[in-house]
């Protein structure tokens, strides 16, 4: 039965509003599976400039999530979608969750709340739901099932599902009904296909503007069993193993911070040198180079030749940051499939 006032629709609803929508990622998709976005909000200028030159029809509200009326879209939108801002929660800082100012998680909530979309799609890094967090994401989980949502979650690894890079993210997914049904891992163990390699986008050729930071022989080398691993060479970006996925490209690339491809094989011998208990060596990798703005966005399953406006580190930034594409196109489909078994039930919204 739906709620009074709610609105009843036949036909399967496709109305998106994105939160924290950062290049538009996840938005981007949910269209690839049909669903329509009609609205995101994202307080960073150089990120709406990138949202609306990839998304014109959608109106995109450059503010702070925390001062945006939801009322006006109540009962018009079908889903509402977002990854709040994940440092809160990310292993690689503090992990102060409802402490740290930076928590868009409540502001997620209020959204559907006053929303009260037929499902809500909410993406973030594992860490939301680590240990030591549990009571957090505990009480979170209670109160989107508290607004009439039957919530399910799970961490899903996105080079399972077609992006030829290794990023797990946590997916937080409720629809008024029905508990939502993941879709299964494509690719990797237990399935019919191999993961896609990082070398089926990036090659020993550049694609886009050069990134010239250099790559230069750590003077300290830290070893690790793989060569692609372990701190063997200047700053945070590691080399990419070309017939593997990618590893989790991070919002800090740019300059020394960047990935970068190996293009005369050093690693894996740089490696086995030191492995034999060889001297470090010093100066310039040979043919080593970081990846371009261009290639990050192809290892985040963004289509050729995406656009993103503002400075190279905003660039990067906004790569890093984004939900790949091809990951929240399958959530998209499968969301679609399930929404549209509602519509037939009368489902309310």
């Amino acid at each position: 039965m739906a709620a009074p006032g709610a609105r009843i629709s036949w036909v399967a609803p496709t109305e998106v509003v994105d939160l924290f929508a950062g290049a538009g990622g996840l938005s981007l998709g949910l269209q690839m599976a049909g669903l329509v976005p009609v609205a995101a909000i994202e307080y960073d200028a150089d990120a709406c400039t990138t949202y609306r030159r990839h998304h014109p029809h959608a109106k995109v509200f450059e503010q702070d999530a925390a001062t945006v009326d939801y009322g006006s879209l109540r009962g018009q939108v079908a889903v509402v979608a977002g990854g709040p801002p994940c440092q809160p929660f990310s292993v690689g800082g503090k992990r102060l969750a409802a402490d740290d100012p930076r928590n868009g998680v409540p502001q997620f909530v209020r959204a559907v709340n006053e929303i009260r979309p037929a499902a809500f799609v909410m993406e973030n890094v594992g860490g939301l739901a680590h240990s030591t967090k549990r009571e957090y994401f505990g009480s979170l989980v209670e109160q989107l099932c508290a607004a009439g949502y039957e919530v399910s979650w799970r961490v899903l690894q996105a080079a399972c599902f077609g992006v030829p890079q290794n990023r797990s993210r946590l997916f937080l997914i409720g629809m008024r009904g029905r508990t939502f049904a993941w879709p299964a891992p494509a690719l990797g163990p237990g399935t019919t296909g191999p993961f896609r390699a990082s070398g089926s986008v990036v090659s020993a050729v550049p694609i886009g503007e050069p990134n010239l930071s250099g790559v230069t022989y750590a003077r300290r080398p830290s070893l690790r069993p793989s060569p692609y691993h372990g701190h063997l060479y200047n700053g945070g970006g590691r080399p990419i193993d070309l017939a593997k996925p990618a590893p989790t490209l991070l919002a800090s690339m740019g300059g020394n911070k960047t990935p970068w491809v190996d293009a005369e094989g050093v690693a894996p011998a740089y490696h086995a040198h030191l492995l034999a208990g060889g001297a470090p060596r010093s100066g310039s990798v040979p043919g080593a180079r970081r990846i371009t703005v261009a290639e990050a966005a192809l290892l985040q399953s963004f289509p050729v030749g995406h656009l993103f406006a503002g400075t190279r580190s905003s660039q990067y930034r906004q790569v890093g940051n984004a939900v790949p594409p091809l990951l929240g196109a399958v959530i998209g489909e499968a969301l679609v499939r399930q929404l549209s078994g509602l519509s037939g039930r009368k489902a309310g919204y």
